[in-house]
């Protein structure tokens, strides 16, 4: 099974979540698990993918412009159905506690509702997510007067939302 991850990093925040929701997904067997900054983001390896997974830092609660604009440019794939019931998931990161979280990850998940994607979210029974995760995605504060680019918490969210996903689709793939 082949996974996707996409993400916008304007420090190292982001990246080294992103990087954590990849090993998860590595660590689920038989996944194929591609990474790339939205810079070097392929829209056509879409199409070819099982499960993708994106994210980016929360600007006030929304989509950051980078990952915004490579979002913009699937048009032709919902066009022809390319991601209808592809497996979905969405990270990011804020500067303040209160900055918009999960606004940011409901405004990640909306584009892939709108390409009939299949929505995997991090539920409570997940033991890094029952005090300290969102239901949505993964949405980690990362303040920046801290020593830390991401708390040890927060890699182990990546990570399990990473395995998560690779997990239910690997559990779709079968059912096929």
């Amino acid at each position: 099974m082949k996974i996707y991850v996409v993400y916008d990093s304007e420090g190292q925040h982001t990246k080294a979540l992103a990087h954590a929701v990849a090993a998860g997904a590595e660590s689920a067997d038989g996944a194929e698990v591609y990474i790339d900054h939205v810079d070097e983001a392929d829209i056509y390896k879409l199409a070819e993918m099982d499960a993708i997974i994106w994210g980016c830092p929360g600007h006030f609660g929304t989509i950051s412009s980078g990952l915004k604009a490579w979002i913009d440019r699937l048009g032709y794939l919902w066009a022809n159905g390319q991601l209808v019931n592809k497996v979905g998931a969405v990270f990011c990161t804020t500067a303040t506690t209160h900055g918009g979280v999960e606004t940011t990850l409901l405004n990640l998940i909306t584009p892939m509702l709108h390409q009939g994607m299949i929505i995997v979210g991090l539920p409570g029974n997940i033991p890094e997510n029952a005090l300290y995760g969102s239901y949505y995605g993964v949405g980690i504060t990362c303040p920046v007067d801290s020593s830390e680019l991401i708390s040890e918490q927060g890699l182990a969210l990546g990570e399990a939302l990473g395995k998560r996903v690779a997990e239910v689709t690997k559990s779709f793939a079968q059912a096929k």
